[in-house]
């Protein structure tokens, strides 16, 4: 009994040892070239992952909130400095009240452990939220507008929170403040062009996302940055959100930085 749990004790230290060499070769390959500067984040499979783990729903979206906390750490050591990450989208209210309720609370601790993060402070993140906010909660909207103003100052880094988000809702909602700026004489029919149209987005004064990575197999982008991403490249992981690794992460960058990027053609 004493020599197999020896046995297994060498091959998983062997195992660590090797990932730690693959992830040192991954970084260093990764630091030779340009990073990209916006990277958009969709979290899936967190209720499949906590299925296949024999929990509950709501714990597979808890350990996804501290995944993702994580993952932002690896980010800004990187040097990416814009993250937009899909936090909620306007059809996860679909969902059962008891799981909705989890995820707006979730949602709400997430952005008050803002209010006291080391890692925002000493990385000046600054944080955005977009979405229809008026579907969300008087507490978490009054939460989030505590967390805006206090990093509003912050430039060094960007982390916008796609939170009651929709694309075609974000496209609907800038047309309409277009109509609205033409009937005021504010613009005219003639000035609309996509430069413009950019401008009324819940992204306004933003650079698009270099490149958009999805975990869970899922290879859609369902409604996230829909305009936004007209460009981007994309990168599709074959693994729940809660389970990627440093290494994954890695390799995603590494994959965009060998692509040859085409704007139009």
């Amino acid at each position: 009994m004493k020599m197999r749990s020896v046995g297994a004790y060498l091959k998983q230290a062997a195992y660590a040892a090797v990932y730690r060499r693959y992830e040192k070769r991954l970084q260093s390959q990764i630091n030779s070239r340009d990073i990209p500067d916006h990277v958009g984040l969709i979290l899936d499979g967190n209720r499949r992952w906590a299925k296949d783990m024999g929990l509950s729903i709501n714990d597979g979206h808890k350990y996804g909130f501290e995944k993702l906390k994580e993952v932002l750490k690896w980010c800004w050591e990187l040097g990416i400095h814009t993250v937009t990450v899909y936090a909620l989208s306007t059809e996860n209210f679909n969902r059962s009240d008891q799981e909705m309720n989890e995820l707006l609370r979730l949602a709400e601790k997430g952005f008050k452990d803002v209010l006291d993060s080391k890692d925002v402070i000493d990385n000046e993140v600054k944080i955005i939220a977009l979405g229809r906010l008026d579907l969300l909660s008087e507490s978490l909207r009054s939460t989030i507008s505590e967390v805006t103003e206090k990093t509003k100052d912050y430039g060094k880094n960007k982390l916008n929170v796609a939170i009651a988000y929709g694309g075609r809702a974000e496209i609907i909602d800038a047309t309409k403040k277009i109509v609205e700026s033409v009937t005021s004489g504010a613009l005219r029919k003639d000035e609309i062009n996509e430069g413009t149209f950019s401008k009324y987005l819940y992204t306004a004064g933003q650079k698009d996302p270099d490149l958009i990575i999805r975990t869970s197999g899922e290879e859609r982008l369902s409604g996230f940055l829909l305009w936004q991403s007209a460009y981007s490249e994309f990168y599709f992981l074959d693994v729940y959100w809660p389970e990627l690794r440093r290494i994954d992460f890695l390799r995603a960058i590494r994959t965009f930085q060998r692509r040859k990027r085409r704007f139009g053609m």
